[in-house]
């Protein structure tokens, strides 16, 4: 059986423009660990005995675990999740919740700023002809995949509202995720709607569903245009940091060609 693999997640890298979530990456060659040979084997092997004249490449970084394509634990929402219970942190969240049936939804035609409700996704799944399962890891393509890159990037794409989270949460979804910054609306439509409102529960209304029902999502996806509605495969696991809000992952959709 030969598998297809295409990968959604974006480089952990060095952004020139900077940002909030921007890593610091300092890269040490071959040439600096030679050293290292007679410090790791206290003097057997010298900088001299180094093979080639060469010791590792190594990296140092500094980032957020919310830099890159990364998984968001419920801790990250809030203290409690599913009526009061303690949040799982990301070191706590079933590792079985990260693999499953992908379904990709297609809201790039939506506007930047536009707040999707269950009626989005419910026309949304009619469309393709899909009924959700429990288990199933939803991941929805907006217009901010085309800006990534750019500084209209954090500011560009829809994002789901509680609404529409919960709508994917009573149908068993536990992971979904947006190649968008956040799950949210961005923050400036946000603002411009409290603005107008001063309705505190608007703000950050997408991840905050989890008080209600425990779920993850995932930010900063890339290549969800390559994936047809369902199909196949997504596996997604974070890397397990103790106590933390969210983990890097490799993102994957598998097929079997």
């Amino acid at each position: 059986m030969v598998v297809k693999i295409i990968d959604l997640s974006v480089n952990l890298e060095i952004n020139p423009r900077g940002g909030v979530d921007s890593p610091k990456i300092a890269y040490i060659t071959h040439k600096e660990t030679v050293p290292m040979y007679a410090a790791l084997t206290n003097g057997v092997i010298t900088s001299d005995d180094a093979p080639e004249g060469l010791g590792y490449a190594d990296e140092v970084i500094t980032a957020g675990g919310h830099s890159g394509t990364h998984v968001d634990a419920p801790w990250h929402y809030r203290p409690t999740m599913n009526k009061g219970e303690k949040a799982w942190t990301i070191d706590e969240v079933p590792i079985e919740w990260f693999i499953g049936p992908g379904v990709m939804i297609d809201f790039s035609d939506k506007p930047d700023g536009y707040l999707v409700k269950a009626k989005d996704f419910e026309e949304a799944f009619k469309k393709i002809n899909y009924e959700l399962k429990p288990g199933d890891i939803v991941f929805v393509h907006t217009s901010a995949a085309a800006k990534f890159g750019t500084d209209e990037y954090f500011n560009a794409g829809c994002g789901m509202g509680k609404e529409a989270t919960l709508w994917l949460t009573d149908r068993g979804v536990r992971v979904c995720g947006t190649d968008a910054w956040g799950w949210d609306t961005p923050f400036v439509y946000q603002a411009k709607e409290f603005a107008k409102t001063k309705d505190r529960d608007a703000i950050w209304e997408g991840h905050r569903a989890g008080l209600e029902v425990a779920f993850c999502h995932l930010e900063k996806l890339t290549n969800l245009d390559k994936l047809p509605p369902f199909g196949f495969t997504i596996c997604c696991f974070p890397i397990k940091v103790k106590g933390g809000s969210a983990g890097w992952t490799r993102a994957v959709a598998l097929f079997n060609d």
